[in-house]
């Protein structure tokens, strides 16, 4: 009898740790207003683009809440920048002036207004913690446009994280350019990426694989393998 309880004990930690292995990833409530700022350097002028963006505005009330990403392979834009805002953003008529010594330096740019996780998540996820100890880390930017009565279940599938990732965002669209969702997945180093990359390959043809459901339930997507050039 002792024995028989036993096992059924046993069997019975086995499923609940099996259930909380396998259970779909929750994304951390999105509480927050983001900027992205997707860039295009002027022909020859990709340098000093980064090196504009990469100055903080001593106007807003939280400058340093920011990431800079450059591009390394993937699509047209040269720079991605994400502010946080805080719970809440104003846009005003006079607008953001760019310095005349920088107007020349950008072919064109997109502006998306997003929510996301409040700024202690988002710094973890991205590493802007202790950005020292995450100075190698590449990141993965895309963004998706899902399919109509497809948003849910697009959400859900982009919710899953990639093999060998140390850090997820998953931000919703509020206003600007015509797509629902950004992610953001970081790898702690190139190493690291090149792994998950060879792992998820495996599971491309599995029927709940991240790439099987992001072309069941989007109608547009792209991603953009990037580093990190600010903080």
């Amino acid at each position: 009898m002792k024995s028989t309880f036993a096992l059924l004990l046993v069997l019975l930690l086995f499923v609940c740790a099996s259930a909380v292995q396998n259970a779909p990833a929750q994304s951390a409530a999105r509480t927050d207003v983001y900027h992205v700022h997707f860039a295009k350097a002027t022909l020859g002028k990709g340098a000093e683009e980064g090196d504009f963006l990469k100055q903080t505005d001593p106007n807003q009330a939280m400058p340093e809440h920011r990431i800079v990403l450059r591009h390394q392979s993937g699509e047209d834009w040269d720079y991605a920048v994400i502010e946080h805002l805080g719970t809440k953003a104003t846009i005003t008529a006079a607008g953001t002036p760019t310095p005349a010594a920088a107007r020349d330096l950008n072919a064109w740019h997109s502006d998306t207004f997003v929510n996301g996780p409040a700024w202690p998540e988002f710094a973890k996820q991205m590493g802007l913690d202790d950005a020292a100890k995450s100075a190698g880390s590449v990141y993965v930017v895309a963004v998706f446009r899902a399919a109509p009565g497809h948003r849910d279940q697009l959400e859900k599938s982009l919710a899953e994280p990639g093999s060998g990732t140390a850090g997820n965002v998953l931000l919703q669209h509020l206003e600007g350019s015509p797509w629902h969702f950004l992610s953001v997945s970081r790898y702690s180093s190139w190493e690291d990426f090149a792994k998950g990359e060879k792992a998820d390959v495996a599971n491309t043809s599995k029927p709940d694989s991240g790439w099987l459901g992001v072309r069941t339930h989007s109608s547009y997507h792209n991603d953009t393998i990037t580093d990190r050039i600010a903080p």
